[in-house]
């Protein structure tokens, strides 16, 4: 029998075997280790499991009980709640190597959003039920959760303010200057890294896909930006950045 510093998990994920051991997930872990005792440490590596998804597998529903922390370790992740008519609209985005779905668990309940890959994705999931024992008997861990979900409502609330107030030209120039921060660019510096269909677009940026196409080709038109299929390249940011300031 393996060790649990030893132990490594098999992942398959679009026909494609990956092999890696819990100790280098953990470590990929951002600022966890570093708070952690030895002995929690062991704890964290004996109850971690981790898990592959495949593009656009979903990985919690709305509705359901959160029962671990995530943490996504590759890939990308969409964040989403199912608003009137079924149009669905994205809250939050998740690059590697960040934390979600764990607000619910902390404020004892259910997930009030969805999340889905938006690539082939590897998660590591660790009980929440030992999160919090660790919590309990470990101020620097909790100091670690309380500023992350400060920063995140910090940003969630400059989100809903720019999704409700600006018009479609600014909520979609903002809506593309966000996914460079989230995500960054490619190696020509300019390609967005993410391949976004225009129906997660238009949910990113709280308007109809058929408003996002409108919008983005006007966007081409001007100049602005490049489009090859679902990628999109920023040609002028200063313009994008005036529009979305404009609203």
């Amino acid at each position: 029998m393996l060790g649990a510093k030893q132990e490594k998990v098999y992942l398959c994920a679009v026909n494609v075997v990956i092999m890696i051991k819990k100790e280098d997930v953990l470590a990929k872990l951002p600022d966890l280790d570093g708070a952690l005792s030895p002995e929690e440490r062991e704890l964290i590596l004996n109850k971690m499991q981790v898990r592959a998804f495949r593009k656009n597998e979903t990985i919690y529903q709305e509705g359901d009980i959160p029962s671990h922390l995530l943490c996504l370790i590759s890939g990308k992740v969409k964040i989403y709640k199912d608003g009137v008519g079924g149009r669905a609209q994205i809250v939050r985005v998740a690059d590697a190597v960040e934390y979600f779905g764990y607000r619910a668990a902390f404020s004892d309940e259910n997930y009030v959003t969805a999340a889905a890959a938006f690539e082939p994705s590897v998660i590591a999931t660790i009980p929440i039920g030992l999160i919090r024992q660790l919590i309990m008997r470990n101020p620097q861990l909790a100091w670690f959760f309380v500023r992350r979900l400060a920063i995140a409502l910090g940003k969630s609330d400059a989100r809903t303010v720019n999704l409700t107030q600006k018009h479609i030209r600014g909520r979609l120039a903002e809506s593309i200057l966000f996914l460079k921060e989230s995500y960054g660019v490619e190696d020509d510096g300019q390609t967005l890294n993410i391949s976004l269909s225009r129906e997660d677009l238009a949910n990113l940026s709280n308007m109809t896909t058929s408003n996002a196409i409108r919008t983005l080709s006007s966007f081409a038109q001007e100049n602005l930006i490049a489009l090859n299929g679902r990628k999109i390249k920023i040609l002028n940011e200063a313009t994008l950045q005036k529009i979305s300031r404009m609203g």
